[in-house]
């Protein structure tokens, strides 16, 4: 018995200096964040970028082709987007009739200029929605859609 364990201590000292041997595991070296800080240093709302662009540039047109306009309507016909757009006018807000071709057929919808988007919060879009049957919201490119 005590050859047993002798073997077994000597077996555990072999295991141990032959796993001591093996190289050990280097850490994953990491880039610094400091290299990451060009173009993706700050997140910016999608809100926040468009009063940038209208702030900093008083001169410029006021849409951009690559900008982001708000979307109202979504109706078959246009006649149903003239009590929308009269609702909208008596409350200040720009709006410009589009129609935009699309997989159901052209659909009819009332584009929000972003200078009066500001005016035009969640609660008084689901007071519209309400208040008009079918009505939808998107937010899509300004430019290349068709004008009626």
């Amino acid at each position: 018995m005590r050859w047993l364990f002798l073997l077994l201590v000597v077996l555990n000292v072999f295991y141990a200096v032959w796993h001591q041997q093996e190289a050990p595991m280097r850490p994953k070296e990491v880039a610094s964040q400091s290299l990451y800080k060009g173009a993706h240093q700050d997140i910016r709302l999608l809100s926040e970028s468009e009063s940038g662009q209208a702030r900093g540039a008083a001169t410029a047109k006021p849409q951009v082709d690559n900008e982001n306009c708000l979307y109202v309507g979504g109706f078959s016909r246009l006649e149903q987007l003239a009590p929308v757009s009269q609702r909208l006018v008596s409350l200040d807000i720009s709006a410009r009739a589009v129609a935009v071709n699309g997989p159901d057929g052209v659909s009819h919808w009332l584009r929000i200029s972003p200078e009066a988007r500001r005016l035009l919060d969640e609660t008084l879009l689901q007071r519209l929605s309400n208040d008009f049957k079918d009505l939808k919201q998107k937010i899509m490119l300004c430019g290349g859609l068709q004008v009626p």
